[in-house]
């Protein structure tokens, strides 16, 4: 395993209240306190403290986050700190997802129906062969990483190790590939497979884009090269390498028997229980669709679904706890590593919560023979069993929860009562109110909802013509939408963000609005936490005064705070009343920014707007795929078409349903149904 000690990498130095939060977090871990609070406003630098805590105890770190936007943006950020060590992204790689379900109801049994992002798939494999391989890590992760992944120990063990001059035929080494679950290919070299021409192989690792090659002679590996890219350009000729599956799940041959053996035993097992129960279309049901998957895993060693039988081949009791990351960071370094969860007061009741809901949908799929009663054991952690995993945790927040809290205080008290007082902490609740850049929190102004959107607009308006952006947050995903096309019929460049939008496309969004092409992001929660979006000024709150979990007082906190990285920083609530949420908010609000003032005023520091420039994007876009090109060419077509007389509108509508005919008979059938879908849409204005 690599020693390479984490470097932090900055032009700027602690200031303001950060050396002292950073002191005394250090202090914290070094006296093994297990539960700290940093209490840290918006825009003070809580990630960069951070970096500061991980340098200085050269402590390998899972930073978990509650959404995947925020996890792409502390990724970035934690990438440029730490340019030189291994900064990984695990988030789930769904774009899409509808998990496997049965309404006994309406006997209506619902499919996995899942759309898999390669890119994310291979950064989740990168995150996990750095784990095995390095000890400058740091992955920052979604809450997701709670989930079953497979035992760590059979896949550290799941490798290849290979050596210049090793003995070796290319065709074991072809086989070994094979077994780590990578695909052999003849024409094009993509992700997880290998292609072989002549005394070589050629293979890009499921956790790289860069392709690895391999040549040999009758008996032994001749040279190892890392490519560019698939056009062959050399980089480097390492003496020695190791590749790792292309799967998580990796248990050895004879587990892998024995888990056959015994799902066959449990599928007779509980076939039988259902036939005494006279359940026969349930005995039918599991026997067939248990089987199917059978013949999968002694043919191929994986199936659809094998996630539902992975306690077999991870050697799991029933009812033990499922293999996450979490292990994976224990299986290599012991209980010495750290463990940071950001944004803890909304992260931590989501990891509470995973777990109910996950069993209660496995319960119909189990009790009508659509699954094994091992598929309760793929699952997320329980939340005892997620303490129970966890090392020294620090959570971050501007708005910490009670529980958080009262856990930190008493890991606190533990430790006070055997450590060394002299090098002990003040307390384990770290305040971090003072920003670097001497900026304050907003000023708030409660204005009644009659009237709010012209106001608004007039607001925005204002804005823009400074170059400055503004965040407006609403209550639902429908009126967010709905905000977003009145806006923008106003000639306004306006967006909306929520949960629909595609885990990538959410990052590149708020590239946009920075760099202009918005002047306005309409969305809901997931405007709330950590947008570091330092050209906003203005915040406006629709239905301040709605009561609920969207305008509790720490959300309220949280979303004023996205105004706070601006000098010109402005909040405006539109609210017929001031709800007891609404006052707290604004009580703590006005206290953050009395210290902050007298600070100012102290130290005679002038308040400056945060200057970022922009990051490279965490995965670059992507070529058009041959639907979006032929949308986008369609559209430009036919943006008059409604201007146009009636017999050159039906000559439109035959020459497309040719064309349509045409892509159909020659097997372009993305095409065809982008045609057949526009044709309906033409008809439908005639």
């Amino acid at each position: 395993m690599e020693t390479s000690p984490f470097v932090l990498t900055s032009s700027y130095k602690p200031t303001g209240d950060q050396p002292q939060a950073i002191d005394d977090l250090c202090a914290g871990l070094i006296q093994k306190m297990d539960h700290q609070v940093l209490l840290g406003v918006t825009g003070s630098g809580k990630t960069f403290t951070i970096a500061n805590v991980i340098n200085r105890l050269q402590k390998p770190t899972l930073v978990m986050s509650h959404n995947k936007t925020l996890a792409g943006q502390l990724t970035q950020e934690f990438r440029d700190f730490f340019p030189n060590n291994a900064v990984e992204y695990f988030v789930s790689y769904y774009d899409y997802y509808q998990p496997e379900a049965y309404i006994p109801q309406s006997d209506k049994y619902i499919a996995k129906d899942a759309a898999i992002n390669d890119q994310i798939d291979k950064l989740r494999l990168a995150s996990t062969t750095s784990v095995m391989t390095r000890h400058d890590v740091l992955v920052v992760a979604s809450v997701s990483c709670i989930y079953n992944l497979g035992n760590p120990v059979d896949y550290g063990e799941a490798y290849l190790e290979l050596g210049v001059g090793q003995p070796l035929i290319r065709d074991d080494f072809m086989l070994g590939l094979i077994n780590l679950h990578y695909q052999r290919l003849d024409s094009d070299l993509k992700r997880s497979c290998f292609r072989a021409r002549g005394n070589f192989v050629e293979v890009v690792p499921a956790y790289s884009d860069q392709p690895l090659r391999f040549e040999f002679n009758r008996e032994h590996l001749v040279s190892i090269q890392k490519l560019k890219d698939i056009s062959g350009e050399v980089l480097e000729n390492p003496q020695k390498i190791l590749v790792y599956s292309a799967k998580h799940y990796s248990a050895p041959q004879e587990r892998m028997r024995q888990g056959l053996s015994k799902i066959k035993e449990d599928l007779e097992t509980q076939a039988s229980q259902f036939k005494k129960q006279g359940k026969v279309v349930e005995a039918f049901r599991l026997e067939q669709r248990t089987n199917y998957d059978l013949e999968l895993l002694e043919e191929f060693g994986y199936c659809q679904g094998i996630e539902n039988y992975s306690r077999y081949f991870d050697g799991r009791i029933p009812g033990q706890s499922p293999y996450t990351l979490l292990d994976f960071f224990t299986h290599r370094y012991g209980n010495n590593w750290l463990l940071v969860i950001d944004e803890s007061h909304i992260s931590i009741p989501q990891i509470r919560g995973m777990h109910n809901g996950d069993q209660s949908r496995k319960k119909n799929l189990v009790d009508f023979g659509f699954r094994l009663p091992s598929a309760y054991d793929n699952r997320p952690l329980r939340f005892d069993e997620f303490l129970e995993k966890i090392p020294s945790v620090i959570y971050v927040s501007a708005t910490p929860g009670d529980w958080e809290i009262d856990q930190a205080k008493k890991s606190f008290q533990r430790v006070f009562l055997t450590s060394n007082k002299d090098s002990y902490p003040k307390s384990s609740i770290v305040e971090q109110l003072v920003r670097p850049t001497g900026l304050v929190d907003p000023l708030v102004t409660v204005l009644p909802t009659q009237g709010q959107i012209l106001d608004l607009i007039d607001r925005i308006k204002q804005r823009a013509a400074k170059g400055q952006r503004v965040l407006v947050t609403t209550l639902t995903k429908r009126m967010a939408e709905d905000l977003a096309v009145y806006l923008g019929d106003q000639d306004l460049k306006v967006t909306y963000l929520h949960s629909e939008i595609h885990t990538l496309e959410r990052g590149d969004i708020l590239a946009d609005l920075r760099e202009g092409k918005y002047d306005v992001l309409v969305g809901i929660n997931l405007l709330r936490e950590g947008l570091d979006l330092p050209e906003v000024s203005l915040v406006a709150i629709l239905d301040a005064d709605k009561e609920g979990f969207l305008r509790s007082e720490s959300s309220l906190v949280q979303v004023m705070g996205r105004a706070a990285r601006h000098e010109e920083g402005e909040v405006v609530m539109y609210a017929d009343q001031i709800t007891g949420s609404m006052q707290r908010a604004l009580d703590e609000v006005n206290r953050r920014r009395q210290i902050q003032l007298d600070y100012n005023k102290k130290y005679n520091v002038t308040p400056k707007t945060i200057i970022k420039p922009m990051r490279q994007r965490l995965i670059e876009k992507e070529e058009l795929s041959v639907k979006e090109k032929a949308e986008q060419e369609l559209d430009v077509r036919l943006v008059d078409f409604g201007l146009l007389e009636p017999f050159k509108q039906e000559k439109i509508l035959l020459d497309l349903e040719k064309e349509m005919k045409q892509a159909a008979k020659d097997l372009d059938f993305e095409t065809a149904a982008v045609l057949r879908d526009k044709i309906a849409y033409l008809k439908k204005q005639l």
